[in-house]
């Protein structure tokens, strides 16, 4: 785990990407940014980083839009890359190039000390739902923008529309225990899903001009490399991984038998697609 400042209340969710549940992630990094790929280009769009800014990115996990940021904000912009995970951020470090300008703190962002009115644009692919307090996680972030900076991210809409998360889920339930059940606004992957409650949170924390788009996707469990892959992915990320954390191998494999069997008809040559919904949050720091 690790030693970084951090708001006792992120405990757990901080011992989970700092163990099995982080390396599980790195494991499946390439899996899993390939599989968001859409998301980060809808993101990178909207957010339009500039030649010369500074950037925020909350939860970077990998590092993966965090280069991208680099590579847009280059050479004279900067940015810095947010997470609690030292499995995740050990792999950031090694994709980074020497010649972009992007570093990594592994911190949480609820009590980091960013430089106070410093950066142009807050930014964050899937970081920011699991803040027990996010509230006040915002405006400490907000304290490191200056006035008028943008702030855009990404979180999932509710569980029905995300049945590409959902349906491995209810399939590993059939040989594993339930998940704890989780209150809608618990820190989870399904935090954000209510409108107004994304509302509620960032005009707490001091935004203005907040706006939610609904994106509907289809994420192809497979990547084009058939069922197999769709299983491995599934059991490897996501809500489908945490239930099977633990577990005896002889369940897991009866878990992953009963994933492959719901999304078989899924399957339409060598893709396994599948629906999903997000909101693209975009707010502004007055």
């Amino acid at each position: 785990m690790t030693s970084a400042p951090a708001d006792d209340r992120n405990a757990r969710e901080i011992a989970y990407w700092n163990g099995p549940g982080g390396e599980r992630w790195v494991s499946h990094q390439r899996m899993q940014d390939a599989l968001l790929a859409e998301v980060a280009g809808l993101l990178l769009e909207r957010a339009a980083p500039r030649a010369g800014e500074s950037v925020l990115d909350i939860g970077c996990g990998a590092g993966t839009t965090s280069l991208a940021l680099a590579r847009q904000v280059a050479p004279a912009g900067r940015v810095l890359g947010v997470d609690v995970s030292a499995p995740l951020l050990e792999r950031a470090r090694q994709q980074a190039s020497a010649d972009l300008p992007v570093e990594f703190a592994l911190a949480d962002a609820t009590v980091y000390p960013f430089a106070p009115r410093a950066a142009d644009l807050l930014f964050s692919r899937f970081g920011v739902m699991f803040f027990a307090d996010p509230a006040r996680s915002f405006a400490n972030m907000r304290g490191g923008l200056r006035a008028g900076a943008r702030a855009v991210f990404a979180c999932w809409r509710p569980p029905r529309e995300n049945p590409w998360l959902m349906l491995p889920l209810q399939a590993a339930y059939r040989h594993v225990p339930r998940l704890p059940e989780a209150g809608p606004e618990d820190p989870g992957l399904f935090s954000f899903a209510s409108e107004p409650r994304v509302r509620g949170i960032l005009e707490r924390a001091g935004f203005r001009a907040i706006a939610l788009e609904p994106v509907d996707l289809s994420f192809d469990l497979a990547e084009g490399h058939g069922l197999d892959r769709a299983v491995e992915l599934s059991v490897g990320i996501g809500p489908a991984s945490r239930a099977l954390d633990g577990q005896p191998a002889a369940l897991r494999v009866a878990a992953a038998a009963a994933i492959r069997a719901a999304l078989a008809p899924y399957q339409h040559d060598s893709r396994v697609p599948l629906p999903g919904a997000i909101w693209i949050v975009s707010a502004m720091n007055p």
